[in-house]
């Protein structure tokens, strides 16, 4: 079967969430063999950074990124048989639906922005509420990385039975102690730390975490922010009020990252709301302790493993942290029962279901 792949999200400002996990999926399905796989791009003169290099050959349609998803929304054109050649079937990878004439597999990995339309710019709701359309409309199988999310789109007028559970993974690297005093050491971080890791932008919740940190009034600690700049939020304020408390390292390379989630204290992650949650997975796998919320994606993917809280309520989350900064047995504990949860989830496990739903799709177009 001969795949076409969007990878365009690889080569956005702030990548985020849909470029890696479409990423590392890729990369699964590589290892598998039994599927041929082609990116389909915009015209770029240069490559993503290292982080985000598509692991499969990646074929460029003759159109800037704008202009691209544009037509492809809005003109449904240029067909990504123009780039790719004949295909078996086309996945959707991040919202910006392509033209084919091939079945469509689509993954939808939230819908927060019909639920919070003012985090979001007018132009984005626009191309998103499209791509929404154009999956309901168009899509024989919707990929869901949650539960959560299958309920969004059976809410968003999905029919049932096109809607497919397929987890996202983690790739647990194991970082020794000498790697991570490396690691802390070079970005300055010579105290304990609570560390949070994600996009600036207001899903993430960051002025509740901020002002649940300062409630926790806790001098020998710091925050340590994880993660590049997005859109809509403005941070500023609320780390200058924690006086030398908090910090913001920007994005942070994925081998570094282990390091980090190795050596924090606890990992704080009360999103509003996640289609997955990456960095809980992630942070997991690597025994750290999670605070994260209640009702969410990331509920699923924490489970008895994690400190559940509201993530509206800041003394909540600020009661969570304590928690687990407060009971060196409780955190040994969730630590344990993290490693173990998070070693069920892997990125094989998902290329495999991925493969089934790849051959459903193909298999109802005949």
């Amino acid at each position: 079967m001969r795949v076409a792949v969007t990878v365009e999200q690889s080569w956005h400002l702030v990548p985020g969430g849909i470029a890696r996990s479409t990423v590392e999926l890729l990369r699964a399905l590589v290892a598998r063999g039994d599927v041929e796989l082609v990116g389909v791009a915009a015209a770029h003169r240069s490559p993503p950074s290292d982080a985000f290099v598509p692991p499969v050959p990646v074929r460029s349609l003759p159109l800037p990124r704008r202009l691209l998803y544009e037509s492809w929304q809005w003109l449904r054109r240029p067909r990504v048989e123009r780039a790719t050649g004949p295909v078996d079937l086309v996945h959707d990878a991040g919202y910006v639906v392509p033209p084919s004439a091939a079945p469509l597999v689509a993954t939808v990995h939230d819908l927060f922005f019909l639920e919070y339309p003012e985090h979001y710019t007018w132009h984005s709701r626009e191309v998103l509420r499209r791509g929404l359309a154009l999956a309901r409309r168009d899509a024989r199988l919707v990929i869901c990385p949650s539960r959560a999310t299958i309920e969004a789109c059976r809410a968003a007028g999905f029919d049932d039975e096109r809607l497919r559970l397929v987890p996202w993974g983690v790739r647990a690297r194991e970082v020794g102690a000498p790697e991570t005093e490396e690691v802390l050491r070079r970005y300055g971080l010579e105290r304990p730390y609570v560390l949070f890791c994600g996009t600036v932008e207001p899903r993430k919740n960051l002025p509740r975490v901020l002002e649940a940190f300062r409630r926790l009034d806790r001098s020998d600690l710091e925050l340590v922010l994880a993660g590049p700049r997005g859109w809509r939020e403005d941070i500023a304020d609320g780390t200058a009020a924690l006086a030398g408390r908090a910090r913001s390292l920007g994005f942070v390379p994925p081998g570094d990252l282990d390091a980090l989630y190795r050596g924090a204290a606890t990992l704080v992650a009360p999103s509003l709301g996640e289609g997955f949650g990456l960095p809980v997975l992630e942070a997991m796998a690597q025994g750290v302790p999670v605070v994260t919320s209640r009702g969410t994606a990331t509920e699923e993917v924490g489970g008895e493993a994690a400190v559940l809280v509201d993530p509206l309520d800041v003394d909540a989350i600020a009661d969570g942290i304590e928690r687990v900064l407060g009971d060196a047995a409780l955190a040994a504990a969730l630590g344990a029962a993290a490693r173990d949860r998070a070693a069920g989830f892997t990125w094989e496990r998902a290329a495999e279901l991925v493969v089934e739903v790849y051959a459903e799709a193909a298999g109802s177009s005949s």
